[in-house]
C-alpha cells in the first residue's frame, strides 16, 4: 500500500547537493538575519515573475531579509528607491503575468568599474551579499566579474570613507546564483532555460493558425522565428508542427540548398498536401556564412515554384503573453533552489547557475556554462557546424536528428515502399493506443511509424485498442498515412479503457499470432501499462507474447509508475493553468473571493499539486496526502488572515477528484462558504473534460515524438537479437517486456516485471511519486504555510551533459 505519512512525504528520497552532504532539510526561520537581493537583466522572458515570486517567499520562509532590485544593474548602480525590501503580499498575483515586473534594462554603467562601485556601495548600504541573478550569459558573466572584483571594491570604498570598517566585515564576500531567463534556449548548462517554452506555444499557436489558411488557399508559408545565435526555437517548432523546411545557424544547409529545397515542396504539392511550411531562425545562415532571410526563401520559393508564398514575422509575439505552466513551474523549482543555494555557499563557493538536466535540478558552475556557450558561437565562426551542434548538448542533437528523419519525403526504397506494405525486413510491428486520450499520443504514432519504415519494419494499427484487435481492425500504416497527426489531440488510431485480461488472453494471443506480430508498441495510461504486464505474465502459457512490449506513457493522471512524466499531462497542466486564469480574472472588481476548482487524475494527485504550484493555489488536497477536518479548519482561518491581514482579494483551492470519499468538492465549498462568512464569499468550479482537450502542448508533441523513436531503435534490437534460425521471434526475458519513461536526468526502459513491486493496483497508483516530497512542502511554502520542511533537490553538474540520455 501506498505509504501515507507526512513524514514520508516529507523527508524520503535525500539527494546529493553541492557541498557533497545529503539533501539538507530547511525549516522556516532558519536563515534569520540574512539579506539576498533578486534581479531580472537583459532580455525579458516568460516566467521570469514566476522565479522572483519564489525567491521572495523562500527567502521569507527562512527568515531572510529580501530586496527586489528593479530595472536590472541600472537599478543596482543608481540605487535609491529602485533597491526596495520586498514583502511575501508584494509578490502576490505576478506569476501568471509575462515579461518581470520588476524590470530589466541593458546598462552600460556597470560595464565600467565606477558604475560597479557605486553598485557595491548600494549593495552594502542594505547589507546585502547574496544575489539571485535572472538573465542570460551577458547578465551573469557580468555577475561573476562583481563577485571577482568584490573584495577590491570594498577596499576601495573604505579607503575613500564610503564605508564603515563594520561595514567592511559584515559584508567581506558576496555569494552570486544565477538562473537562466531567456526565450532561446542558448545558453549551455541547462536543458531549458526560463521562457523557452512560453515562446515555443507562441510560435506553435501561430503556425498552427496559419496552417489552416494555408491549406485554403495552396499556399508557403515563410516563418521568422527569434534564435540570432542559437536555432533551438525554429528546431523544435518545426519537429512539433511537422515543417517541410528549417534553416538555423548550427546546421547551415549545403551548397544547391534551393534546388533541393524546390524539389521537396514541389514533390509534396504532387502529393496532394496542400500547404507548405519553411521555418527560418532569424541568425540563419549558408555553409560559407552568408545570411539566409525569411525574405530570399518566400522569393526563391515564389520565383522557382510561382506558388503564393507569404512571409510572417512573429517578432516579440513570442516574448510577449503569460508564461506556460511549465515555465511557472519552471521558475518556482528554480527560485527556491537559487535560494537554498545561496543558503549553502561559503565564501570560497564558486558562483553557479541552478539549471535543468531532464528532471533534475542542477547546480552548475557558472563560469563553465558561460565558457561553453561563448564556445558554440565561436566554433560556428570557424564554420566548424559540426562541433557547434555537439557543444550544444545532447537534446539539441537528439532534436535535430530526429527532425532530419522525420522530414523525409518517403522512407529509403531500399528499405520500404511509401504503403509501408512491402519492407526489406519481412517483420511486423504494431501500435496501439489503451486508456483514456491524451495529447501527444498522436505524435507518438507517426514517429513510431515513421523510424519504423525508415529501418524496413511493416507497421500496423491496431485500431480502437484490443477490440480493433480482436475484430479485424488491423490496417498497415504507410508514410504519408501519418501526415498532420503531430498537432492534433486525442487519439486518431481510436482506444478504450479496458485491460488485454478483460477481453481474455487466450483470444489477445491468438490475433498477435494471426497477424504475425514481431513487435508491440503501447500507448496509453494505466490500462497500457497493466495490460502490458498481464501479458507478459503469461509468456509461459501463450508464446504469442513472447515478442518486444514497450509501454510508452500517456495520461492527463501521470499515474503511471516507472516514469516522472506521461505523455498529455503537460497540456492537461496548461489547460488547467489557463481556465485557473480566467477564473480568478472573473473576479475582477469583485473584493474577496475564494474559488474551489476539482481536477481530474483519478487517485493521483499529480495535476491537482503541479496546478496548483503553476496557478498559485493556497492548497491543493489530494489522496496521497491525507488531510481532516481539522486540516480544513487550519486551511480556511489561514485564508481568512492572508485575506485580512495582507490585502490578497482572491483565493484558489484544488482538490483532486478523489482526494477524499466524505470531504467532497461540495463539502468544501460549503464549509469555506460558511467559515469564510463576512471576510470573502466563495464559488465552486469543475473542470472535466475540458482538461484532456485541445490540442498538443510543445512539450508533449516533442516528448512523443523523441520516445516512439526510442522505443523504435529498443524494440527492433531486441526483435534481431531474438529471432531464431527459422525466422520466428523468440523473446521472454524481463528486458523484453519495459516501460520507456523519464526518470529524473535520463530515458529509462524499465521491465514491467520490476513496476509491478512500486504500483498500487487498487487505487492504480505508483508507491513513490518524485512530486510528493518536493513539490508538496514547496507549493504550502509558495502559499505562506510556515509549518514546513523543504528539502534540496539540486545535485551538483557540470556543464557538459552528454552522458546523459535525456530528452
Amino acid at each position: 500500500m501506498v505509504d501515507h505519512s507526512r513524514e514520508h512525504l516529507l523527508r524520503k528520497d535525500s539527494i546529493w547537493i553541492q557541498t557533497g552532504r545529503e539533501g539538507q532539510e530547511l525549516d522556516a526561520g532558519s536563515a534569520t538575519g540574512k539579506s539576498l537581493g533578486v534581479f531580472t537583466s537583459g532580455g525579458d522572458s516568460q516566467g521570469m515573475n514566476s522565479a522572483v515570486r519564489a525567491v521572495v517567499r523562500m527567502g521569507t520562509f527562512l527568515g531572510c531579509k529580501v530586496y527586489y532590485i528593479k530595472e536590472g544593474y541600472q537599478g543596482m548602480v543608481d540605487g535609491g528607491d529602485l533597491i526596495t525590501e520586498a514583502s511575501w503580499a508584494s509578490s502576490s498575483g505576478i506569476m501568471q503575468k509575462g515579461g518581470t515586473v520588476i524590470g530589466s534594462a541593458r546598462c552600460a554603467d556597470f560595464r565600467q568599474r565606477a558604475g560597479r562601485l557605486k553598485a557595491a556601495k548600494n549593495l552594502i548600504d542594505k547589507n546585502i551579499t547574496n544575489l539571485v541573478v535572472i538573465g542570460g550569459d551577458g547578465s551573469l558573466t557580468g555577475a561573476n566579474l562583481f563577485r571577482q572584483e568584490w573584495m577590491s571594491l570594498l577596499d576601495e570604498l573604505k579607503e575613500t570613507g564610503k564605508i564603515t570598517d563594520e561595514q567592511r566585515r559584515n559584508c567581506s564576500h558576496i555569494n552570486i546564483v544565477g538562473m537562466v531567463g531567456s526565450i532561446d534556449n542558448d545558453f549551455c548548462g541547462t536543458d531549458m532555460t526560463i521562457g523557452t517554452d512560453s515562446a515555443l506555444h507562441r510560435i506553435i499557436e501561430s503556425v498552427d493558425s496559419i496552417s489552416t489558411t494555408a491549406s485554403s488557399h495552396q499556399r508557403a508559408f515563410v516563418l521568422e522565428v527569434m534564435g540570432r545565435h542559437c536555432g533551438y526555437l525554429a528546431l523544435v517548432a518545426a519537429l512539433a508542427t511537422e515543417a517541410d523546411w528549417v534553416l538555423i545557424p548550427e546546421c547551415p544547409p549545403d551548397h544547391g540548398w534551393e534546388k533541393t529545397l524546390c524539389k521537396k515542396l514541389s514533390a509534396e504539392r504532387e502529393m496532394g498536401l496542400r500547404l507548405n511550411i519553411v521555418i527560418v531562425a532569424e541568425g540563419a545562415i549558408d555553409i560559407d556564412g552568408n545570411p539566409i532571410t525569411a525574405n530570399m526563401v518566400k522569393d526563391l520559393i515564389t520565383n522557382e515554384l510561382k506558388y503564393d508564398t507569404r512571409v510572417t514575422v512573429l517578432g516579440h509575439v513570442q516574448r510577449g503573453g503569460k508564461p506556460t505552466a511549465f515555465d511557472r513551474i519552471l521558475g518556482a523549482r528554480m527560485g527556491a533552489e537559487a535560494v537554498l543555494a545561496l543558503m549553502d555557499a561559503k565564501p570560497d563557493t564558486p558562483a553557479c547557475v541552478v539549471s535543468l538536466d531532464g528532471n533534475q535540478t542542477v547546480r552548475v558552475p557558472l563560469l563553465e556554462c558561460v565558457e561553453r556557450t561563448k564556445s558554440v558561437q565561436e566554433a560556428m565562426n570557424k564554420k566548424n557546424f559540426q562541433e557547434a551542434v555537439r557543444l550544444r548538448g545532447k537534446s539539441f542533437q537528439n532534436n535535430l536528428a530526429t527532425y532530419l528523419r522525420l522530414s523525409k519525403l518517403r522512407p529509403p526504397k531500399v528499405m520500404c515502399d511509401p504503403t509501408g506494405q512491402v519492407c526489406s525486413s519481412g517483420k511486423k510491428l504494431a501500435v496501439m493506443n489503451i486508456g483514456a486520450p491524451a495529447c501527444g499520443a498522436n505524435a507518438a504514432v507517426r514517429s513510431f511509424v515513421r523510424f519504423a519504415l525508415t529501418k524496413g519494419y511493416t507497421v500496423l494499427g491496431i485500431h480502437d485498442s484490443f477490440d480493433g484487435l480482436l475484430y479485424g481492425d488491423v490496417k498497415p500504416i504507410g508514410w504519408t498515412d501519418v501526415h498532420g497527426w503531430t498537432c492534433q489531440g486525442g487519439s486518431l488510431l481510436g482506444t478504450k479503457k479496458c485491460t488485454a485480461a478483460r477481453y481474455g488472453l487466450d483470444k489477445v494471443a491468438e490475433k498477435l499470432k494471426e497477424h504475425d506480430i514481431s513487435g508491440l508498441l503501447i500507448i496509453g495510461g494505466f490500462e497500457a501499462y497493466h495490460s502490458a504486464l498481464q501479458m507478459a505474465e503469461a509468456r509461459s502459457k501463450y508464446d504469442a507474447f513472447c515478442i518486444p512490449m514497450v509501454v510508452i506513457p500517456c495520461t492527463i493522471s501521470n499515474n503511471v509508475p516507472g516514469t516522472d512524466f506521461s505523455l498529455g499531462a503537460d497540456t492537461a497542466l496548461n489547460e488547467i493553468a489557463d481556465i485557473c486564469d480566467r477564473i480568478k480574472q472573473s473576479a475582477t472588481g469583485t473584493k474577496r473571493r475564494v474559488f474551489i476548482v476539482e481536477v481530474m487524475g483519478g487517485y493521483c494527485g499529480y495535476l491537482a499539486t503541479m496546478a496548483g504550484l503553476a496557478g498559485g493555489a493556497d492548497a491543493a488536497y489530494i489522496y496521497e496526502d491525507p488531510f481532516n477536518i481539522t486540516n480544513l479548519r487550519d486551511d480556511v482561518i489561514h485564508l481568512k488572515n492572508k485575506i485580512i491581514q495582507l490585502g490578497v482579494q482572491r483565493g484558489l483551492i484544488l482538490r483532486n477528484e478523489n482526494a477524499n470519499a466524505n470531504y467532497t468538492t461540495d463539502f468544501i465549498h460549503q464549509m469555506f462558504s460558511e467559515e469564510g462568512k463576512g471576510s470573502f464569499t466563495c464559488r465552486k468550479n469543475v473542470l472535466g473534460h475540458m482538461q484532456q482537450g485541445g490540442v498538443p502542448s510543445p512539450f508533449d508533441r516533442n516528448y512523443g515524438t523523441k520516445m516512439a523513436s526510442k522505443a523504435v531503435d529498443y524494440m527492433i534490437t531486441k526483435v534481431e537479437e531474438n529471432t531464431t534460425e527459422d525466422g520466428k521471434i523468440k523473446s521472454c526475458t524481463k528486458d523484453s517486456a519495459v516501460l520507456l519513461g523519464m526518470c529524473r536526468r535520463q530515458l529509462l526502459f524499465t521491465p514491467l516485471e520490476e513496476l509491478r513491486e512500486i504500483t498500487d493496483f487498487e487505487k492504480r497508483l505508483p508507491k513513490q511519486q518524485w512530486w510528493l516530497s518536493l513539490v508538496r512542502p514547496l507549493l504550502r511554502i509558495m502559499a505562506k504555510h510556515s509549518n514546513e520542511a523543504y528539502r534540496a533537490d539540486a545535485i551538483l553538474s557540470k556543464v557538459d551533459f552528454e552522458d546523459d540520455d535525456n530528452a
